[in-house]
């Protein structure tokens, strides 16, 4: 009986470690743009980065925790709608970087003012909505912004979660000598 057959890991163990990976390289080149680039995090930007963040670290757990089919299929759902949360915020920041310039709303007074003086709803609501800061496009890669590069990462995450969601899990078949 071949042994190394029974000691691989599977195609979802290795799904989560990719979700892992990427996630956690582009929260670190998110850093790297604000800490040693200087460019300043729009609250669009920061939801992104929460959702991000829920996406990793629910991956994460995955990889540890998950034993069981239905255990799988949560964590699954659970990484799958926090990247729709992702695509949304996304697509709502690409929306507001292509808008006319007499049509994008006015700058904010922040997240830090947000937080200690408008109710937390309110403040959840204004994270979701962006302001015009959210329009202004700082970094361009290969002729894409950060947000759509976001959208693209989120789209990727979302696919991979739906595949391990619906996959169709083997059951082991065990071989008889002859």
């Amino acid at each position: 009986m071949n042994s190394s057959a029974n000691t691989q890991k599977p195609i979802s163990f290795w799904i989560l470690a990719a979700i892992v990976v990427a996630v956690t390289g582009l929260l670190s080149f998110g850093y790297y743009l604000q800490y040693y680039l200087y460019l300043n995090p729009c609250p669009l930007c920061m939801t992104q980065r929460f959702f991000y963040y829920v996406c990793g670290i629910v991956a994460l757990l995955g990889l540890f925790l998950v034993r069981k089919k239905v255990a799988m299929k949560v964590f699954s759902a659970i990484i799958a709608l926090s990247a729709i949360g992702g695509l949304v915020t996304a697509g709502r920041q690409i929306w507001l970087q292509h808008l006319p310039p007499d049509q994008v709303p006015e700058c904010g007074l922040g997240l830090q003012y947000w937080l200690a003086n408008e109710p937390f709803v309110q403040t959840l609501r204004l994270l979701f909505a962006g302001d015009g800061n959210c329009a202004e496009v700082q970094w361009r890669f290969l002729g894409l912004s950060i947000a759509d590069w976001s959208f693209f990462w989120f789209a990727c995450i979302f696919l991979a979660a739906v595949y391990l969601l619906f996959r169709k899990f083997p059951v082991t078949l065990e071989t008889k000598p002859v």
